[in-house]
């Protein structure tokens, strides 16, 4: 962290009406904006003062991360945004089990009765910037690597694709929204900091939905990057 430049502090006005920290937050929210200090959110340690976390975004490149030659190269789309950071990728927590799926997630993949659930928190130089959850049918998962915590090169998508079942593409849905008490713990993350919720379903060149992964991201270590045609 690095602590409240001179400047920010030399532009409070002890006559306005507006308190002192917010003045504060808004000068260091400007300076962030334009690029004069780090990106990230500022937070405050009692007895300490206020300071600007550098918390690097990640850029998430949406018609490029899960580009079949990564995959070929046996890197998963983690792999690839960390890469492009610059960053060391890491991830725990995982957890393979076989579940019954909610109701949103079963209409998704075509209603099956149960599902493989994997769970993985991922971390880039340490610091937690995700969580995730694959939701697969079981006829597709159950006896083969999927079904282990570390599928291999590629990940699962790549073991889809060897099991003949060649991805097409994928659906997308993008939201933000505050984060839970259990989110905001995984994630470590500062008070008034949101998430970016994305659900994501593969389908496969028969038409048939695959997986669903729900991942829940910091807000503060992304930027969401798409490629648009204008045709």
């Amino acid at each position: 962290m690095a602590p409240v430049p001179a400047g920010v502090l030399g532009a409070v006005d002890p006559t306005s009406d507006r308190a002192v920290f917010r003045q504060i937050a808004d000068e260091l929210r400007e300076a962030i904006d334009k690029g004069r200090f780090n990106e990230g959110l500022i937070s405050a340690e009692h007895g300490k003062g206020v300071f600007v976390r550098p918390r690097p975004p990640v850029r998430r490149l949406a018609s490029d991360r899960f580009a079949r030659r990564h995959r070929d190269q046996g890197k998963s789309a983690f792999i690839v945004e960390a890469d492009a950071a610059g960053s060391r990728p890491e991830v725990d927590s995982l957890e393979v089990k076989e579940e019954k799926p909610s109701r949103d997630i079963s209409a998704r993949l075509g209603s099956p009765r149960k599902v493989l659930a994997r769970r993985r928190r991922y971390l880039l130089d340490g610091r937690p910037v995700e969580f995730a959850v694959s939701y697969l049918p079981l006829d597709l998962a159950r006896g083969t690597r999927i079904a282990e915590p570390n599928p291999g090169p590629g990940g699962i998508y790549a073991l889809l694709e060897e099991a003949g079942h060649r991805l097409d593409h994928f659906d997308e849905e993008v939201r933000a929204r505050m984060p839970s008490r259990g989110e905001a713990k995984m994630l470590r993350l500062a008070s008034g900091v949101p998430v970016i919720h994305l659900v994501r379903t593969a389908y496969d060149t028969e038409g048939r939905a695959v997986e669903v992964c729900d991942t829940v991201m910091a807000a503060d270590a992304y930027v969401l990057a798409y490629q648009l045609p204008a045709t």
